[in-house]
């Protein structure tokens, strides 16, 4: 399957800080075909490093798509009977509109002068790019890690617009542990003298203290048993273990495709993210929602460990809203969402199947 990104433009978009962005611009790329009644769309969130090339062989670089295991023919995502869109997010560097985007009052980069983005920001967006289509009603919305962040919130703040939500391996709010971890991250990058306040387009970028907070994610997203099993005390040279060599292999390549400023923005949407704000409770939050849900986590992600899924059912249930929940076992920590495909694919085709049937 040869995919191509698309673009959609805006006049404007309102922001929560209270600020109007415009002009906006959002990539996106889109999977199977859209039937007569409008009924089968599917919209896939990204998480924090990710775009909107989800599926497929990308028509320029020839890479898969993200999440290409799970989305395509006869898939979890089955582009043989959805269609499936998914789009870049808001503060992005993928082809919308964020910190490395040309303003045009000054004809420069914004850098830090973009406005702060919000997750409600990220969905509001991905609602005018849905409306755009033509689409009145997603069939269902998914996404792990920081997708599931954003799965919840079109369910909260779109009800009529979602019949069904997947979050998987996510939370309604960050930890202070989850926090503290993308704190670090940032100082990373703003510590590298190349940052220089988020001025560094055209210059010599900040590679080093991007590399290094890519580092810290990247321990993370793995287990203990995983890095065992990966890597275990072996040598890559006399120098350096081959987990060191792997770390800065990945934090070399993470700078060739994502912005730092990107990085300080998306993270701080994700900290700032709280179902809870201004509300007595997560249950009041799910007040008015009439999609059904479909929560998955794993065993071994310690990272958005499986009491945070729990907590956000818990709050479901109370509002007697229709959910599942699975824990799913798997070795390779919050990468699991990635990696672990059978048993994840086969509970989301039988979800959509049965949504479809009884919502579509």
């Amino acid at each position: 399957m040869i995919t191509e990104t698309q673009l959609a433009r805006f006049d404007s978009i309102p922001l929560d800080g209270g600020m109007t962005l415009e002009p906006v611009q959002v990539a996106y790329e889109t999977y199977g075909e859209l039937n007569a009644a409008k009924s089968n769309a599917i919209l896939i969130l990204h998480a924090f490093s990710g775009d909107a090339h989800a599926a497929g062989t990308d028509q320029e670089s020839g890479g898969l798509g993200w999440w290409d295991n799970m989305i395509g023919p006869g898939k979890g995502f089955d582009t043989d009977k959805y269609f499936v869109i998914c789009s870049n997010v808001l503060s992005g560097c993928r082809g919308t509109s964020g910190p490395s985007s040309v303003n045009p009052a000054t004809g420069c980069p914004y850098g830090m002068t973009f406005p702060p983005v919000t997750i409600p920001d990220m969905v509001r967006l991905q609602k005018m790019l849905v409306n755009h289509l033509g689409i009145q009603r997603l069939l269902a919305v998914s996404g792990g890690s920081m997708g599931a962040m954003q799965a919840l919130e079109w369910a909260v703040a779109y009800p009529e617009s979602v019949a069904a939500a997947i979050p998987i391996a996510g939370t309604a709010r960050h930890s202070p542990q989850q926090i503290a971890f993308n704190e670090v991250g940032r100082q990373a990058i703003m510590a590298d003298p190349d940052w220089n306040e988020g001025n560094y387009y055209g210059k010599r970028p900040p590679a080093r203290g991007l590399a290094v907070a890519r580092m810290v994610g990247h321990i993370t997203y793995m287990s203990d048993q995983s890095m065992r099993e990966k890597f275990g005390r072996r040598l890559h040279d006399q120098n350096q273990f081959e987990v060191e060599s792997y770390l800065r292999y990945r934090g070399s390549q993470f700078v060739d495709r994502f912005d730092a400023n990107s990085y300080l923005y998306i993270t701080k949407a994700m900290d700032y993210y709280d179902l809870t704000a201004e509300r007595n409770s997560l249950s009041s939050a799910f007040e008015n929602v009439k999609s059904r849900f479909l929560v998955i986590s794993f065993t071994s992600d310690w990272l958005y460990p499986s009491y945070q899924s729990l907590e956000i059912v818990r709050a479901l249930r109370g509002r007697n809203c229709d959910v599942a929940y699975c824990e799913l076992p798997s070795n390779y920590g919050h990468d699991a969402f990635l990696v672990t495909v059978a048993e994840q694919a086969e509970l989301v085709r039988g979800f959509l199947a049965s949504t479809f049937r009884e919502r579509a």
